[in-house]
């Protein structure tokens, strides 16, 4: 297994970078955000270990670009033991946490793991097919019988955050939260509006997927609608 460590506290790096080594795993590690960025998109990881305190970018937005283009797994190392904390890394895509101090035992348990579960993409080039919906993550495209959608980059982020949580109910602050960012200074109501646009953009016709109003919540995403 490839695994990508970001993380700028050398005394950590050296002792995650030790223990996957001595799991058998490759292991690259990267001190700041943006070279974990784009080292994680281009080197072909199957694990990314991501310290939530970097330096020059917030770990949740490294992870935010991380999971625009690539499903690649994401176990997060936080010194943050607030629920809010742990919550915003699940919610910027991280499929798993670790609080320090830790024992090197259980992270690499944790990301075998991680490496068990099923990819939704099996490369970030190749798209996400729903039916008649081709999403191109890498592209930012939309294409549906052949015909390409023209979509704002808000509306494809939007899309993209409902595709890769299937079935999940979404409260719209979850919405704001990974779509526009923390600390976004506008009402829930920017959500709706959103919804309203891809709806209008990508209508669904029996079969095709569709995004669900739960009322008083906010919304799920169906990827097989109802015949």
């Amino acid at each position: 297994m490839r695994v990508l460590v970001v993380e700028d506290d050398a005394g950590v790096a050296r002792v995650v970078d030790y223990a996957c080594r001595r799991a058998g795993f490759q292991v690259k590690v990267e001190p700041t955000g943006r070279g974990g960025i784009a080292e994680a998109l281009g080197g072909g990881y199957d694990l990314v270990i991501l310290d939530l305190g970097l330096p020059d970018i917030d770990g949740v937005d490294v992870c935010r670009a991380i999971r625009a283009v690539t499903d690649v797994r994401v176990l997060m190392l936080t010194a943050r033991d607030a629920v809010e904390d742990r919550v915003r890394g699940l919610d910027a895509g991280a499929d798993d946490y670790v609080v320090k101090p830790f024992a090197a035992d259980e992270l690499v348990a944790r990301a075998r793991a991680l490496s068990r579960r099923p990819g939704y993409l099996s490369h970030p080039d190749q798209p996400i097919i729903l039916g008649k919906w081709n999403i191109f993550p890498l592209r930012r495209e939309v294409v549906v019988d052949g015909d390409v959608k023209a979509l704002t980059p808000r509306e494809f982020d939007l899309l993209l955050y409902l595709v890769h949580n299937p079935g999940l109910t979404l409260t719209r602050d979850m919405i704001l939260d990974r779509v526009w960012g923390w600390g976004f200074g506008g009402g829930s109501n920017v959500v709706d509006v959103y919804v309203g646009y891809l709806r209008q953009k990508l209508p669904s016709t029996p079969g095709d997927p569709q995004i669900v109003t739960v009322r008083g919540v906010g919304y799920a995403f169906k990827p097989q609608g109802s015949p």
